[in-house]
């Protein structure tokens, strides 16, 4: 199975097989990454971040940094072109003509299948408005696997912002791919799951329950998924703030929790989890951030072919040869 070349718009894009070649590739780099720390040398990574970023940016061009290549682009689409009113098309056919892969953040779902007609080289998706976020469900995969130790049998609670939250859509169609994933939705009723994400989990045939109250499931999950309310998806502000702080993990709720539950949460955090939460080890959240940076190590090389370093001046010269 070749990743060679392809897009990532959203986790259907990879098989399972493949997604775990990435899942595997991560931990064998989390494992020995000096081995890693050449093969993109080279290589230009454009990031394109059209939204405000910190974990998914930084996390990028680390990987890219640390893979031996370089990166160019935009934080702030107000430095580029866009602000004269460049469209999306022409910005992603110039940027396709300096960089080998191009990684986008985009305030308009769609934005990122649209951006994808345009380009001749890898691209990626970073997050486009409220719909996925691939790479993210990449680096929960790899949380759960890496500290779980599989991907299959697990009851996963998902908190908070359900309607607007593309981390918890791209995460529940990726789950429902793994056998016996259970889900429970835990959320106001005004920021429930969005109805097409529960029908893609009845046709994968897994069962899904739902509730607005985190005390009555809390001790019936392996994992929960903390998300924010997010504040840039509301037209109302007044719904904002009535819902802002609907959900607080805190010490109390965690009393009846497994002792080998995880807290994941994509961050940013506002006051959904307190900062208390932060010694207990069962608190994940900053590990995942960490293991983002080399999920998507693991996926720059993957989309540009690139090979594993050799072990030994000996591998190398049976290759010369």
């Amino acid at each position: 199975m070749l990743l060679k070349g392809r897009n990532l718009i959203q986790p259907e894009d990879f098989s399972v097989e493949e997604i775990n070649q990435i899942l595997s590739l991560s931990q064998n780099i989390i494992e020995n990454p000096s081995k890693y720390s050449r093969v993109c040398e080279g290589k230009l990574l454009a990031t394109l971040f059209y939204e405000p970023s910190t974990r998914t940016r930084l996390s990028f061009e680390s990987a890219m940094y640390r893979l031996g290549g370089s990166v160019v682009g935009f934080s702030e689409p107000n430095s580029s072109s866009v602000s004269k009113g460049e469209s999306l098309g022409d910005t992603i056919r110039t940027v396709s003509c300096y960089a080998d892969v191009i990684v986008m953040r985009h305030p308009v779902a769609g934005s990122a299948e649209e951006a994808a007609k345009y380009t001749e080289i890898p691209f990626i998706n970073a997050g486009d408005g409220g719909n996925q976020h691939p790479t993210q469900t990449l680096t929960d995969l790899l949380t759960i696997k890496s500290l779980k130790g599989n991907l299959d049998n697990h009851t996963i609670g998902l908190c908070g912002d359900l309607k607007n939250g593309r981390t918890v859509h791209s995460l529940v169609k990726a789950m429902s791919r793994y056998k016996g994933t259970k889900f429970i939705f835990i959320s106001p009723d005004e920021l429930k799951m969005p109805k097409y994400i529960k029908e893609a989990i009845q046709e994968q045939g897994h069962a899904y329950y739902e509730t607005n109250n985190l005390d009555e499931v809390i001790g019936s999950l392996d994992i929960l998924y903390m998300t924010r309310v997010q504040r840039e998806r509301f037209e109302n502000q007044e719904q904002y703030e009535k819902l802002k702080n609907y959900y607080i993990l805190n010490k109390s709720k965690m009393q009846n929790a497994r002792e080998d539950m995880l807290v994941m949460h994509p961050l940013p955090r506002v006051n959904e989890i307190d900062v208390e939460i932060d010694f207990d080890e069962r608190a994940v959240y900053f590990k995942q951030a960490k293991y983002g940076m080399f999920v998507r190590m693991a996926l720059i090389m993957k989309l540009l072919g690139a090979k594993e370093a050799k072990n030994s001046l000996e591998e190398a010269a049976i290759d010369y040869i």
